[in-house]
């Protein structure tokens, strides 16, 4: 398996999906990268990698076996523009709406697009605008 530099003081060092179709997930999942500007990392028998989500094959030695169940991933967009990209290419890489761009009542300015991949997770691209009220005073509720 490939190396990557390590980053201390994240609160995440890595996610991995097991899943049911690699090949499908790939083209998924280049498809987002692609306009989220996040390069695949690398790639190997049975999995490939893009920053600190790694995603494999049940079959691959670093999967025991067995499928994750279905998450709900936020990738950060720089713009509403990136929103709306990751939406389209998403659905062309074979992922299915499940939100499309536009505000959500999460905070002020937190417009977002929800597709969900081919194995069902639950996949977002968020920009978070500019707020009316400090972020001292925004509560989010989920």
């Amino acid at each position: 398996m490939e190396s990557q530099e390590l980053h201390r003081g994240r609160l995440i060092d890595h996610i991995q999906l097991v899943v049911r179709d690699l090949p499908a997930s790939r083209r998924f999942y280049e498809a987002i990268f692609r306009v989220l500007d996040v390069p695949i990392g690398g790639t190997g028998e049975g999995y490939f990698w893009a920053d600190e989500l790694f995603i494999s094959s049940a079959d691959s030695r670093a999967a025991l076996g067995k499928l994750t169940g279905r998450h709900h991933l936020a990738f950060q967009a720089k713009d509403h523009a990136m929103v709306e990209a990751f939406h389209k290419a998403g659905l062309a890489g074979g992922g299915t709406d499940n939100g499309a761009p536009g505000e959500r009542p999460y905070h002020p300015g937190y417009y977002a697009a929800f597709l969900l991949d081919p194995d069902g997770n639950n996949i977002e691209a968020v920009h978070h605008g500019p707020h009316t009220r400090s972020a001292a005073s925004v509560k989010i509720t989920f």
